[in-house]
Parts: C-alpha cells; sequence; structure tokens
C-alpha cells in the first residue's frame, strides 16, 4: 500500500494509464479483426479498404508505446501477405 503522498498519486496516475491503455489496445484489436474478418469472407477489396484503414492506427499505436515496432510490423505483415492471396485466388 502506497503510504507516502508521492506514491499515492503514482498509483492513481498508474491506474489512469493502465485504463487508457487498455482501451487502445482494445481499440487497435478491433482494427485488426475487422481486417481479419474481411480477409476470411475472401473479398479482396473490402480487405484492402479494412487493411489502409487499421495501418495508421497500428502505427500510432507504437508511437504511444503501446506496442513494440516489430510486432506491429509482423503484424503488417502478416496481413498483407493475406491480402495479396486473396487478389490471386
Amino acid at each position: 500500500m502506497a503510504n507516502s503522498p508521492q506514491a499515492r498519486k503514482r498509483a492513481r496516475q498508474n491506474e489512469k494509464n493502465r485504463k487508457h491503455n487498455a482501451s487502445l489496445r482494445s481499440m487497435s484489436r478491433t482494427y485488426v479483426k475487422k481486417v481479419e474478418s474481411k480477409i476470411d469472407a475472401g473479398n479482396y477489396d473490402e480487405a484492402q479498404a479494412a487493411f489502409k484503414t487499421a495501418q495508421p492506427i497500428l502505427d500510432s499505436m507504437v508511437n504511444k508505446g503501446i506496442y513494440p515496432k516489430n510486432k506491429v510490423a509482423r503484424i503488417k505483415s502478416r496481413m498483407t501477405t493475406k491480402i495479396k492471396g486473396l487478389k490471386s485466388a
């Protein structure tokens, strides 16, 4: 338990930041799921459009420190590969 005023304030800030980061993480997951659902449906154009909206959001999560840049790069790369596979199929 935090006893000093500084520790109490830090605990309040940590909790506030944790909730904020959780909402950002949830939002980015939702956008990734939207792209995945379009890919599973097999619609190339809709998947491409969903990816174009998800891409800047994922990039902003890197800048905010929510995800490491390599994780976002890996997610985007895998989605791009799947979308390209739809076009050839």
